[in-house]
């Protein structure tokens, strides 16, 4: 085979054998070319890499360097703010047993006095419970003798003695008296410029009302309001036939409740039973409205007093005006005499005067006729006759 013998034809190009080999070996000589100036290129980059680890090395250890010592101060610095931490927390710890310390003591010191102020309110409770059980067992008495009708008298006849003493004079009641009839009622007022006595009952029926209070169903509570209706009518008249004696009593009897609460029930809720009260003329009273009464009588009897007085004043007036004109009677006679004696004062003042005159004419020989001095001393002594 020749060099110029085709051997290769691409796109109807037609290549010899000797370009062939000419365009291979350009073709190794630029591979040739290429690999060297790789091989060089990678030596370079290599020996750049190096270079560039070494001064990375280099940096890394300055850094590393550095970083010790930016270790070592922080270490320093962490142990300083240690200590400081250490003693600061000591302080504080110092100052907040102090202060807890004292909080202590300060509560001690206030549970100490709250458990003096609780065992001194426990001593009042104490107190204030035996009063109550005191006056528990007080009530219960009182309820005994509400219950029994005899002591329920005694009960209501105390309470209005009490009250009528306190406001009237002991001259002014009597307690169980006995009337014309034989009855005795608990009291007698005798009223003021009258032979006329006052009645005051206190047995109030109490035994309605208990049955009242206890009754439960409408047929038990209109039981006990016509029983509460029917004793208390009954004990009215009772007092308007004994007590209300023509000449001899008031025409008016009071009817002693001893309950505030008795009484405005019986106004509040048995209103027909105080009309026939006062029909029968005899009115219900409780202790304020019975205090209220002996104050009027109190102000009647004084002004009793005060009138039957008032004779005995005019007398007095009169006697006085009698003594006064006698003063007067007494001062005239009195001015009289002043007069008289300023008379005589000024005749003994002439006389004196007359004296006195004479003796300067003797101390300065001034010797008068004696024809005119006994002229002057007779009109002396028809002055002083006169």
């Amino acid at each position: 085979m020749t060099l110029d013998q085709t051997v290769l034809q691409i796109a109807g190009q037609a290549f010899s054998l000797a370009q062939v080999l000419l365009a291979g070996a350009g073709l190794a000589l630029l591979l040739i070319i290429i690999t060297t100036v790789l091989a060089w290129r990678g030596q370079k980059l290599r020996r750049e890499e190096s270079l560039e680890t070494l001064r990375r090395a280099s940096d890394l250890e300055f850094r590393l360097a550095e970083m010790a010592g930016q270790l070592r101060s922080f270490a320093d610095q962490a142990a300083s703010g240690q200590q400081h931490l250490t003693r600061t927390l000591d302080e504080r710890l110092d100052q907040v047993s102090h202060r807890v310390g004292r909080g202590l003591n300060e509560q001690a010191e206030r549970t100490h006095q709250s458990l003096k102020h609780l065992y001194e309110r426990l001593a009042v409770i104490d107190t204030a419970q035996a009063n109550l059980t005191q006056l528990s067992s007080e009530m219960v008495s009182l309820k005994d003798i509400l219950a029994n009708k005899q002591a329920r008298g005694a009960y209501g006849q105390a309470r209005m003695e009490a009250i009528i003493r306190d406001g009237l004079h002991g001259h002014a009641f009597t307690f169980q008296a006995t009337l014309s009839n034989g009855s005795r009622p608990d009291c007698l007022i005798k009223l003021p410029e009258s032979e006329l006595r006052l009645v005051l009952d206190a047995k109030f029926p109490l035994e309605a009302f208990n049955a009242l209070k206890s009754a439960s169903g409408e047929a038990a509570l209109r039981a006990a309001e016509t029983r509460l209706r029917r004793d208390v009518i009954h004990h009215v008249k009772d007092i308007a036939e004994k007590y209300l004696i023509a000449g001899e009593t008031h025409e008016t009897a009071i009817m002693f409740v001893p309950s505030e609460s008795i009484y405005a029930d019986l106004y509040e809720k048995f209103e027909d039973v105080i009309q026939k009260a006062h029909r029968e003329r005899v009115i219900v009273a409780s202790p304020n409205v019975l205090m209220l009464l002996i104050q009027t009588m109190q102000a009647i009897f004084k002004d009793a007093r005060m009138r039957e007085q008032a004779g005995v004043i005019k007398i007095e007036v009169t006697r006085l005006l009698e003594d006064v004109g006698r003063l007067k009677d007494r001062v005239l006679d009195l001015q009289r005499h002043f007069g008289q004696a300023s008379g005589d004062l000024e005749k003994l003042g002439l006389s004196a005067d007359k004296i006195t005159k004479r003796g300067l004419r003797i101390e300065q020989l001034d010797v008068e006729d004696p024809a005119r001095i006994a002229n002057e001393e007779a009109q002396l002594r028809l002055v002083q006759g006169q």
